[in-house]
């Protein structure tokens, strides 16, 4: 597909939020959240407006994604700023015709022509490896937490050894989600159903349950 891309503006604001909602809605939970998680990250200090594309195709809009900065800390205390991407959003009708690759290989280019050392992200291990990502746990990168985490994916960029920067990655805060306050924001979209133990959930539980405790020794 011709898919084009541009930055995002504020007059897109609310189509891309529904484009969000539309993309997520049931894949990971009955409902989502995604869409109300993409309002929170453009008031964020931590937002980068020069990664926030949108993909259009014959001049309809079909695509986002976005990018916030986080950080690794070093098991010897040091820190490496590195990006988080996500949401990445693609309309239903538009799905598995090649567009998210797109827009995340374009979002990778432009990472690195700015300068940046990594892009990190949460999913099925079995889609991000297509696309040149790897386990942080490659690099003995792990959560918050301290724990591997198999949905936890990461693509150097610049020639950064990972390797010096081992440690736990802290995703940025704007990924707590006050479920409360997102239930309220949704109730500005029209009505959808949501409907609980999707395959698509089902999956993401299983990824949940794939991690491992970190061995100090």
């Amino acid at each position: 597909m011709n898919v084009t891309f541009r930055l995002e503006t504020p007059n897109d604001y609310q189509e891309v939020e529904n484009l969000t909602r539309e993309a997520f809605w049931n894949v990971y939970e009955p409902g989502c959240v995604e869409h109300y998680l993409l309002n929170r990250i453009r008031q964020s200090q931590d937002f980068i407006p020069e990664l926030d594309f949108i993909a259009e195709y014959n001049g309809k809009i079909v695509g986002n994604i976005v990018c916030v900065q986080s950080y690794i800390e070093g098991d010897d205390n040091n820190k490496l700023p590195v990006l988080c991407c996500g949401p990445i959003s693609v309309l239903p009708a538009y799905q598995h015709k090649g567009i998210g690759r797109k827009m995340i290989e374009h979002t990778l280019t432009t990472a690195e022509r700015l300068g940046h050392k990594a892009i990190l992200l949460c999913g099925d291990p079995q889609l991000y490896i297509r696309y040149g990502f790897v386990e942080a746990k490659k690099y003995n990168i792990r959560t918050a937490d301290n724990r591997f985490s198999p949905a936890l994916q990461i693509f150097p960029l610049n020639g950064t050894d990972l390797v010096k920067y081992s440690g736990r990655y802290f995703e940025n805060n704007i990924y707590d989600i006050d479920t409360l306050q997102a239930e309220i924001f949704d109730q500005k979209f029209p009505t959808k159903e949501k409907i609980a133990d999707t395959p698509t959930q089902i999956r993401f539980k299983e990824i949940l349950t794939m991690q491992e405790s970190f061995n100090h020794d």
